[in-house]
């Protein structure tokens, strides 16, 4: 008995195991041919057959939880609703005039979009300056309120937003919030169930423990976006919480930058907002509330650029990338994370060897550790090639600004590095305005101070070296 029991035994526990292997089989060779006919990059296909091969349940698993974009296809199915489309390029000449003119016709078959004249940008420091200007708008809201934030704390900043939001909405405004569903705390929510409970329309962005919905770890809406009345956006790098309020000395400071825009370019930047609250939400907002008509305030040339892993994939990369081709003289930009794919490395240090001034400026001591050790690893061929990089004395600069020429200027969301450029929803606006290009300039060279040089990097000890390069190998994901 005992005998047939135990042979009993070892032919369920063979069967089983044919089972499992006949099923880690048929998943690898589905992850396989879904990877092979999906994944734009080969080292991301390569990477993800090898996985899933080496250990075909859990890389199987991985693959569907974080290599499968399951945003693309409902974005597409969202652009193709009539209130959601781009504007036509416009049939006149271009107000731009050359040497810009390429670029502007380049960023136009990007985006779909025509650049808007007549606009004014002002530049806000910090939440001291950013803050006191957002909630003076939102409290003189006759019509609409339309706010996008990766961060919302509920901390004393966050409290006053809550409740200038709550007053604009009883004296008649429409009010919409969305908010980052990682960004403010995945598992914790306290400003979006305060908003929730006070009968506010808000919305969290990709944020869903069902795989087959969507995938919750790795995708985000990075955009800091406020639109007031249709009229008068903000738009740059600054979330909601109390330690931007550099003035009041918080415990872990953030320096930023942000923009105050008015104009027609407001009208895309409305646009923005519209399609992610239609994409969270399923509501299309139309109507003068939102999209009034606008008059000129300005002299500025501005177009909105969005990215993301949908229909706007690259988008931002791309416009970065020709700016940089057309550059003259100079590039000089600030950016809190600097892992350039090897596209837009090569194309920084061609800039430099071909004449031109090529400055990047990073903090000497970011909020992400990983992140510096890993740009450590990374940057080697940018200095051997002439670029220049300096190190940004604290507290933390949060900004992110590429200048061009001193005439052309770049401002919004995203960092420098794949999480912006690949993963993250992003926000930019290309402005033309030579007196606010040298402004921000201005504001560059003031935290050019320390350079980091070939010298430093040689000096770090070989475990120091293979830390930075072991972190260099997430730079996808950092």
């Amino acid at each position: 008995m005992e005998v047939a029991l135990h042979h009993w035994l070892v032919s369920s526990a063979a069967i089983r195991a044919d089972i499992l292997a006949l099923l880690g089989f048929g998943l690898a060779a589905a992850a396989m041919v879904h990877a092979l006919l999906n994944k734009r990059e080969v080292g991301a296909a390569i990477s993800w057959i090898g996985l899933v091969w080496l250990s075909p349940i859990l890389g199987t698993v991985l693959y569907a939880l974080f290599g499968i974009n399951r945003v693309s296809r409902r974005a597409r199915q969202l652009s193709a609703r009539p209130s959601l489309q781009a504007d036509e390029a416009p049939s006149h000449a271009s107000p731009v005039r050359p040497p810009f003119a390429s670029l502007d016709h380049a960023v136009r078959q990007i985006t779909r979009l025509p650049i808007r004249a007549g606009n004014a940008v002002q530049v806000l420091r910090n939440g001291d300056e950013a803050y006191p200007a957002m909630l003076a708008a939102i409290g003189a809201a006759e019509r609409s309120v339309a706010l996008s934030s990766y961060i919302f704390r509920d901390d004393i900043v966050g409290g006053a937003f809550f409740d200038a939001l709550l007053a604009a909405q009883a004296q008649g405004a429409e009010v919409r919030v969305l908010i980052d569903g990682i960004g403010s705390g995945y598992f914790s929510h306290r400003i979006y169930r305060r908003l929730v409970r006070a009968g506010v329309p808000v919305g969290l962005f990709m944020h869903s423990a069902l795989p087959w919905r969507m995938p919750f770890l790795n995708l985000r809406t990075h955009k800091k976006l406020l639109v007031v009345d249709g009229t008068t956006a903000f738009a740059g790098g600054i979330n909601i919480a109390d330690e931007n309020r550099v003035a009041l000395q918080p415990p872990d400071p953030v320096r930023d930058t942000h923009f105050r825009i008015t104009g027609p370019v407001v009208e895309q930047l409305t646009m923005a907002f519209a399609s992610d609250w239609a994409f969270v939400m399923g509501e299309e907002l139309d109507g003068n509330r939102w999209y009034p008509a606008i008059a000129s305030a300005g002299e500025s040339l501005a177009r909105v650029v969005t990215s993301g892993p949908d229909a706007d994939i690259e988008k931002i990369e791309l416009v970065m990338l020709q700016a940089m081709i057309c550059a003259q003289r100079s590039i000089r930009l600030v950016t809190p994370y600097f892992l350039p794919n090897e596209v837009l490395a090569s194309v920084l240090s061609l800039a430099a060897v071909r004449g031109l001034s090529v400055d990047v400026i990073i903090p000497r001591a970011s909020n992400h550790r990983l992140v510096d050790w890993a740009t450590r690893a990374h940057v080697d061929p940018l200095l051997a090639s002439g670029v220049r990089i300096w190190l940004n004395e604290p507290p933390f600069d949060h900004s992110k600004m590429l200048v061009v020429d001193d005439a052309w200027s770049f401002v919004g969301s995203a960092n420098w590095d794949m999480r912006s450029f690949r993963l993250n929803f992003e926000l930019n606006v290309e402005i033309y305005d030579v007196s606010l290009a040298e402004q921000l300039s201005q504001s560059m060279q003031h935290k050019m101070t320390a350079r980091l040089t070939q010298a430093d990097l040689s000096q770090r000890s070989i475990l120091i070296r293979l830390r930075d390069a072991g972190a260099r190998l997430l730079l996808p994901y950092l």
